[in-house]
């Protein structure tokens, strides 16, 4: 029977499977992301849907690193001239049409030590996919945080037939389920979707490694305190970026 014990063990159980099996990884996503933060450069993440959520968790909050900038397609209405009518389609046409990604990445000041985190749970999906292969065409690091098992079950949506992972420098696996609720009912159906606590747990994870590298280095720390004397002299150096 399904309860919230079961939930609490199960999730505790994948949380220790992630960090046992993708602590090289994330050391290898931590490396990259120092690397961007000490030369100056900022971090885009990218996600649609609840993927975006690991974006929303290190950006603009106590603990959190400042040059940390969130690819959001609603700033197709705030900075791209697109009605909110064309945007907020019924059927969420908007992403899926030709050229999207070249003009969301069009939007911003990227630099080239800029970094690039795009996530998503299937790794199927066209924009995404699209973001990725743009930032590696323009030579930046790219890290992938996806869903391997579900990936591997899903055909790819993309023209090219290529998925996620495939344009990552460093692929992140969140381990979680294949459509992502992780606990079985007594019908057809699951419970409990586990990517968003997954995705949180790596993002956290990663900054807390960016922290020991930048401290390791005798770098400054360029996160949020909640001085606000502190926090706006911080933001003021990544100006337009973030």
């Amino acid at each position: 029977m399904v309860d919230a014990k079961l939930f609490k063990d199960s999730m505790l159980s994948l949380l220790d499977h992630l960090y046992e099996s993708q602590n090289e990884a994330l050391d290898q996503m931590a490396q990259i992301v120092a690397n961007c933060i000490q030369n100056n450069g900022v971090v885009h993440v990218f996600g649609t849907g609840h993927s975006v959520g690991l974006g929303i968790d290190i950006k603009d909050r106590i603990g959190s690193l400042v040059p940390s900038h969130i690819m959001h397609m609603g700033h197709f209405v705030t900075k791209g001239g697109i009605s909110l009518e064309e945007y907020k389609d019924k059927d969420n046409e908007f992403e899926r049409k030709p050229g999207v990604a070249y003009r969301l990445y069009d939007l911003y000041d990227i630099k080239p030590m800029d970094v690039f985190i795009v996530i998503s749970n299937s790794g199927i999906n066209g924009i995404g996919i699209d973001i990725a292969a743009l930032a590696k065409e323009n030579n930046h690091k790219v890290i992938v945080v996806t869903s391997k098992q579900h990936t591997m079950a899903e055909n790819s949506r993309h023209p090219s037939g290529k998925k996620l992972y495939m344009f990552g420098d460093v692929v992140i696996d969140n381990c979680g389920p294949h459509g992502d609720a992780m606990l079985e009912t007594g019908t057809i159906a699951k419970v409990c979707s586990v990517s968003s606590i997954c995705n949180n747990a790596i993002a956290q994870s990663m900054a807390a490694k960016v922290c020991e590298i930048l401290e390791s280095r005798n770098v400054d720390l360029p996160i949020l305190t909640g001085d606000k004397e502190h926090d706006l002299s911080i933001k003021e150096r990544y100006r337009g970026r973030i």
